[in-house]
């Protein structure tokens, strides 16, 4: 079966693929990727180990440019909240919890803004709504991975963003961490914030994303959650994945996608 979209098309795009391909040293991350992320909806992007879906993340961001194509926002970037993989966030720098939380405020006041009495009160109450009150005065690497992550949520909350992007927000998460900020995603849905999310737990994905994006290079299918994670298309997804070769010819952009 041929990878797109699938199901009713959906109106209030707050993100527009439109042809997208990604390269790395001249061969595709992301082939010829084409879609809409919807207004208020929670999004999962899915697929196998190397299938792009944290390049996507990034060319949504603007942190990844593209080969080809393009990716189109209405959202302007101080309203775009970006949370990568804890891989990617240095925990020895010596930073204390509500500081951290602080730096959501970045692209609002920049380098030099200086912090008033009712940043610190936003700052805490959101490490209060993430479950660390009394972390405060903690640093960074006394905490748990688990910790680590709320006070990474708390940021997130500090940007009051509309579109908000998460590159394995669970990963590696306990249940009752994993929990507690599923339930802080679901309540920026009901304030009609974007969601889009990588994942890799199909049972997560089924549980609490409305649609989900499932990626193999290319993309497989995008749509209602219960549409895309198919057998079908999870089999097709698999099939591309064993069949990735990294020393195939380079891609041109102006290809046809298969």
């Amino acid at each position: 079966m041929a990878g797109g979209v699938v199901g009713p098309c959906r109106n209030l795009a707050v993100v527009t693929v439109d042809n997208l391909t990604v390269s790395y040293r001249q061969h595709p991350a992301l082939h010829h990727i084409s879609g809409q992320f919807v207004t208020g909806a929670l999004t999962a992007v899915i697929g196998p180990n190397g299938s792009g879906k944290s390049t996507l993340l990034k060319s949504i961001a603007g942190l990844q440019e593209p080969a080809g194509g393009c990716v189109r926002t209405d959202t302007p970037p101080d309203r775009i909240a970006y949370l990568p993989q804890q891989t990617g966030v240095d925990r020895s720098f010596p930073l204390q919890v509500r500081d951290c939380v602080l730096l959501g405020c970045w692209n609002a006041t920049g380098a030099f803004g200086g912090t008033n009495a009712d940043k610190l009160s936003r700052a805490d109450t959101a490490i209060h709504t993430v479950g660390l009150a009394g972390f405060e005065g903690r640093s960074l690497g006394s905490l748990s991975s688990g910790q680590f992550q709320r006070v990474l949520f708390a940021r997130l909350l500090m940007q009051d963003a509309d579109l908000i992007l998460l590159d394995e927000p669970f990963n590696a998460m306990d249940s009752r961490t994993t929990a507690a900020l599923i339930d802080l995603i679901h309540q920026w849905q009901t304030q009609g914030r974007t969601v889009i999310a990588v994942l890799h737990d199909e049972t997560q994905v089924r549980a609490h994303f409305d649609q989900t994006v499932l990626l193999a290079r290319e993309l497989v299918a995008w749509g209602p959650t219960m549409q895309v994670l198919t057998a079908s298309h999870l089999q097709r997804a698999r099939t591309l994945a064993e069949a990735w070769d990294d020393n195939a010819a380079i891609c041109h952009t102006d290809e046809i996608a298969a």
